[in-house]
């Protein structure tokens, strides 16, 4: 059984004025545990929309969410437990922090959840520790760090509430490359050690490419296409006249077809590009 499943999803905005129009309009789609899932489209595509519903900020013009089968809306005053389980983080989610500390400011969801002394302290550690923040940032002022640290403490303290599913809006923007690389790898490690199940909307297709296991592209307010990297990417064309973008190895693999070399274009890294250019000039056919 899937962990999430969104079943015929759809969230209409201003019902019954001149402005009505649905975000996303009957979505469908699910999520397996220890998944790592990229989800992309261009703006105004319903990313945003659509992540809202996945812990319950949103609720839904019709359909629904599963959690482990289970409706998230069938007991509405136990939508917070669903917070509990969903964790969000914003883009931006820096502009959140407001504690004294980064340490009370890491504290705040465990706490909600009733956790105290030693298993609050355990928690707000380990997650400090996934994101990279050593024991003397946790005395500090969150306003006292760098805009890269700012983004760990807000990362930790979903983190500490230990999510079943971790669901991550641009996570990285705004971040130079190496903060962009270092977060990631942050991610990738709690996705190791947890078994965490992600779901990642990030405008980086090269972000995309490298980290997740599947891709769910969204066009306005549907489901254009799903699969693996190499089955989406393979399809640059499709992705290019829908207004986004392909990692920039696969626009090299494309400028070679183009040019005649016989080059597989599903291709969205390096590595790939590599065995298929020694490939042909062993002789032998791209992989």
């Amino acid at each position: 059984m899937p962990i999430l499943e969104i079943k015929n999803l759809t969230h209409t905005y201003g019902i019954g004025t001149p402005f009505q129009r649905s975000a996303v309009e009957d979505v469908s789609f699910a999520v397996e545990q220890g998944e790592f899932l990229g989800v992309i489209g261009h703006t105004g595509s319903g990313k945003s929309t659509l992540i809202q519903h996945l812990n319950g900020l949103l609720k839904p013009t019709s359909g629904q969410i599963l959690l482990d089968g289970r409706d998230i809306w069938a007991e509405p005053k136990k939508i917070r437990n669903i917070r509990f389980q969903v964790g969000l983080v914003f883009q931006y989610p820096e502009y959140q922090l407001f504690e004294e500390t980064v340490y009370k400011d890491i504290s705040f969801g465990p706490r909600n959840q009733g956790k105290t002394g030693d298993e609050l302290d355990h928690a707000v550690r380990e997650a400090a520790r996934l994101v990279g923040l050593r024991d003397e940032h946790l005395d500090k002022s969150p306003f006292e760090l760098s805009g890269g640290q700012k983004r760990r403490v807000a990362l930790a303290g979903v983190l500490a509430m230990e999510p079943r599913v971790l669901v991550l809006d641009e996570p990285t923007a705004g971040l130079d490359p190496a903060g962009r690389e270092n977060l990631m790898a942050n991610i990738r490690e709690y996705h190791r050690h947890k078994r965490a199940t992600i779901l990642l909307v990030s405008h980086s297709m090269d972000e995309i490419a490298r980290n997740v296991d599947r891709i769910l592209v969204l066009k306005a307010a549907h489901v254009l296409m799903s699969g693996t990297p190499a089955e989406v990417f393979g399809r640059g064309e499709e992705l290019l006249a829908a207004g986004l973008d392909v990692p920039q190895i696969t626009r090299v693999a494309m400028a070679l077809r183009d040019r005649g070399l016989p080059i597989n274009p599903a291709v969205y890294t390096v590595e790939d590009l590599e065995r298929q250019l020694l490939a042909l000039g062993r002789g032998g056919a791209p992989c």
